[in-house]
């Protein structure tokens, strides 16, 4: 981000972005003006261009440090061990990771469309990255002769999708803690991958 001399940007900048991550989530990237995202810091709107150039920049620097924060996380979460373990540690990383990131996970799934070619491209490289750590991991089982999927890149698909889905519906005040959810969760990846 555009820095101004004797600035405070290393406070303003992050709350930029902190408005902007809660205004696309709560009404949508295509709705959001920057004058309402200045509004939400309390700058007036032309101070904004001191700390982006444009609202697609604030969309794509959002997507880009949710997508390498899952990465660097996961890379920390993951340990050797047989695909069924890592399986299983996956399942129970990739739900926690994003249910403590709702309005994240939301703004990278829904406003894809909205970036342009070029950071789509960049994004889209970032997920397929986190995508083949599954893949592997159901190739590996594939080749331990523990799963039986039909094609590995679908099946990582299908199982991402379904595992982010918990996001949509899990209330923290609701009757099953977030534990519970993960071993309902992994005895579903489980069936759906057993050979």
């Amino acid at each position: 981000m555009a820095r101004t001399a004797g600035s405070h940007s290393e406070i303003t900048g992050p709350r930029v972005l902190q408005a902007a991550l809660t205004l696309f989530a709560r009404h949508g990237f295509a709705a959001v003006s920057m004058r309402q995202i200045a509004a939400e810091v309390g700058v007036q709107a032309g101070a904004l261009y001191n700390y982006t150039p444009d609202k697609q920049t604030l969309l794509f620097d959002l997507m880009r440090t949710h997508m390498e924060g899952l990465l660097e996380a996961w890379e920390a979460e993951k340990s050797d061990g047989d695909a069924t373990e890592r399986l299983r540690r996956f399942t129970r990383f990739h739900i926690t990771y994003h249910l403590e990131r709702p309005d994240e996970v939301f703004i990278s799934y829904m406003e894809l469309r909205n970036l342009t070619p070029e950071n789509f491209r960049e994004i889209e490289a970032l997920r397929r990255k986190y995508e083949t750590e599954l893949e592997k991991i159901l190739r590996d089982g594939l080749a331990e002769g523990v799963f039986n999927v039909p094609d590995p890149r679908v099946v990582t698909m299908a199982v991402i999708a379904m595992v982010t889905g918990v996001t949509t519906w899990y209330r923290t005040a609701g009757r099953l803690s977030v534990e519970a959810v993960q071993d309902i969760y992994w005895q579903m990846v489980q069936r759906a991958v057993s050979a």
